[in-house]
């Protein structure tokens, strides 16, 4: 584990090198929007889901706007983010659920969210370090494949692999160390091509099939 430990902190330090001030690319004001705009950005890229917000969130503006509209309404003004049906199931019922729940406020522990229709550990996790402040290791699909590919877990499993990253990644950092993988994800490693030769973890991934 020690040795895992330093071989971390000089992926961590390369990383902060490489995308130093990293942030959430989900446009929102206040945590409602990122919780809405993350349930939304499932299958879907951050770009589509701006998109689609900028005019949903002008029509529909906090839980009661949502509770109150017809699912086809919210269905049409969410259609191009993917499985818009499903959510905009979630979102409704979850607006529901903060009003009945938290008078229309978003809670701030992970319990407490995972509990709202539509929300994942990974939402929560969002929401919790960028609306709050609260540490949370976010794991979709880059945190995923870079985690393997450098060796960071062995795991398949979201959740087993969020707890493996909290164990050796330092607590104060988990919300730019998740972010800061997203940013390489889209940026080096991607999923078909990794840009093995540019990347400035080349010697210390572990990746099989990279580019030598």
């Amino acid at each position: 584990m020690l040795q895992q430990k330093k071989r971390t902190a000089k992926i961590r330090k390369i990383l902060k090198t490489t995308f130093p001030n990293v942030k959430t690319q989900l446009r929102h004001r206040n945590p409602f929007e990122l919780l809405v705009a993350t349930i939304l950005s499932a299958q879907c890229t951050d770009k589509q889901v701006n998109g689609v917000t900028k005019d949903l969130f002008r029509q529909l503006k906090n839980p009661w706007d949502f509770a109150q509209a017809s699912s086809e309404t919210v269905e049409k003004l969410i259609r191009p983010t993917g499985y818009f049906r499903n959510k905009a199931k979630n979102i409704r019922k979850c607006s529901v659920s903060l009003i009945e729940k938290y008078k229309g406020e978003v809670p701030q522990t992970l319990d407490e969210l995972v509990e709202l229709p539509g929300v994942g550990r990974k939402t929560a996790n969002v929401v919790l370090g960028t609306a709050f402040g609260i540490p949370g290791i976010v794991v979709d699909t880059h945190v995923t494949r870079i985690s393997k590919r450098l060796g960071l877990t062995k795991n398949h499993d979201p959740v087993k692999i969020e707890f493996d990253l909290m164990k050796i990644i330092p607590k104060n950092e988990w919300n730019g160390f998740c972010l800061q993988l997203i940013f390489f994800g889209r940026a080096v490693c991607k999923a078909r091509k990794p840009a093995c030769l540019t990347c400035p973890l080349y010697d210390l991934c572990n990746f099989t099939d990279k580019t030598s």
